[in-house]
């Protein structure tokens, strides 16, 4: 079955395709209208996405919505992070703007968890949730040349998500665990449908 991807972030759509595909997943991501992410929660915004996706195509439609809560800032950026620094702000203004929110915390207190929301919307309805997370902390400067968004500040096991390849970051990350949860559902939905 053929899935359309939700995204216009280029790097997110390389990293849902390098997951999906394996799992027999056969996606396309064709030109859509940007939706307005005007939910509360990261799954309410991946619903958003997915449902105006496959209203306008007809076909379902896989979406994402994730982000980074870090504890020393009340969960903070959550689901602005993408817009934390401001509307057509880099990568790096987002990491600038977050490691000068933290500059006087300690290495104990830079706890923080990537959280991905992934939804799939069918033309008949119904559709998949599932979410993952990864914990981790907040690096003192970014680390790493690899990856996208928070990754050279975001540390698991001493090592950034921008150091890792992207096979090792596939197996930890929120997004890695969130698609192998849906890629569970979506085999048990088949086996109930035949």
């Amino acid at each position: 079955m053929k899935f359309v991807i939700a995204t216009h972030n280029s790097k997110k759509l390389e990293e849902l395709e390098r997951i999906l595909t394996p799992l027999d997943i056969s996606v396309s991501a064709p030109d859509l209208e940007e939706v307005e992410e005007t939910g509360t929660t990261f799954a309410e915004n991946a619903f958003l996405k997915a449902d105006a996706a496959c209203r306008q195509t007809g076909l379902p439609a896989v979406a994402d919505d994730s982000g980074l809560m870090v504890d020393a800032l009340s969960g903070a950026p959550g689901v602005y992070s993408a817009r934390y620094a401001g509307e057509g702000a880099s990568d790096l203004d987002r990491i600038h703007k977050l490691l000068n929110a933290l500059k006087n915390v300690p290495q104990e207190k830079r706890t923080a968890k990537f959280v991905s929301s992934i939804c799939c919307v069918f033309p008949n309805g119904s559709k998949i949730v599932a979410e993952g997370e990864c914990a981790g902390t907040i690096a003192f400067a970014p680390e790493g040349s690899g990856g996208f968004g928070y990754d050279p500040v975001f540390l698991v096991n001493g090592k950034s998500f921008a150091q890792l390849t992207a096979q090792e970051k596939d197996e930890i990350s929120h997004r890695g665990r969130a698609l192998r949860k849906f890629a569970v559902q979506l085999q048990q939905m088949k086996e109930q449908n035949g």
